[in-house]
């Protein structure tokens, strides 16, 4: 199943969230999960990547964590609104933000990465069958794949239309796609990634919404 992306309407949407989720005394930092330090670190990404990518990078809060640390971090948001935002607030790191579509822009792109990965970002909301082949040619011999978002519904699978801001008046939507681990990893090797491997990281609490985090090598 297929559906068409509104890049307008979407815009829209993520100009929105901008609005909304950028704080001006935000810290750097990195985690994969929706829990503040729970889950792994930016080791995923592999031991010494010189050159990382977020797609779909939000408040940039995990690209400027890694420019800290010496690490030539870009990110790629499709907001307008945010790319300003988080250029100016994470200036002083040394990261690097532009502004686009990720399919579009890795389609443009001759740039190569050792690693690119998202945060509750663009793999959970652009098409994998279209995403994942690009990413792959855009990863230097051995680089890495990473990715986390919320786990699949059961029985819920492939695109999901997603309404923001309420269900009345002007209509904001986006698609997201979800699938089991078993499912990405077949998606992942299909696009030609070595190896890939994929989890559902437990919450920190018994019984809450654990993290999916997948794991692929070009």
């Amino acid at each position: 199943m297929s559906v068409r992306h509104d890049l307008g309407i979407e815009t829209d949407v993520w100009n929105a969230y901008a609005e909304s989720a950028f704080k001006d005394d935000a810290e750097p930092v990195f985690c994969w999960t929706q829990y503040a330090g729970h889950g792994p670190g930016p080791e995923v990404l592999g031991e010494t990547p010189a050159k990382v990518f977020e797609i779909g990078c939000g408040t940039g809060r995990a690209v400027a964590h890694l420019a800290g640390r010496g690490i030539r971090a870009h990110g790629l948001d499709l907001s307008p609104v945010m790319v300003r935002k988080i250029s100016e607030k994470w200036a002083s790191t040394g990261a690097v933000f532009h502004q686009g579509e990720a399919i579009s822009y890795l389609r443009a792109t001759d740039e190569t990465y050792d690693a690119i990965y998202s945060i509750f970002g663009a793999a959970w909301f652009a098409d994998p069958l279209q995403l994942l082949p690009l990413v792959r040619e855009r990863l230097s011999p051995g680089g890495v794949f990473a990715f986390s978002q919320p786990p699949a519904i059961p029985g819920a699978y492939g695109p999901q239309g997603m309404y923001k801001g309420g269900f009345a008046g002007k209509p904001m939507y986006t698609y997201r796609y979800s699938y089991t681990p078993r499912r990405w990893k077949s998606l992942l090797l299909n696009a030609g990634f070595r190896t890939a491997e994929a989890e559902v990281i437990d919450a920190p609490t018994a019984g809450h919404i654990g993290t999916l985090l997948v794991r692929a090598e070009a």
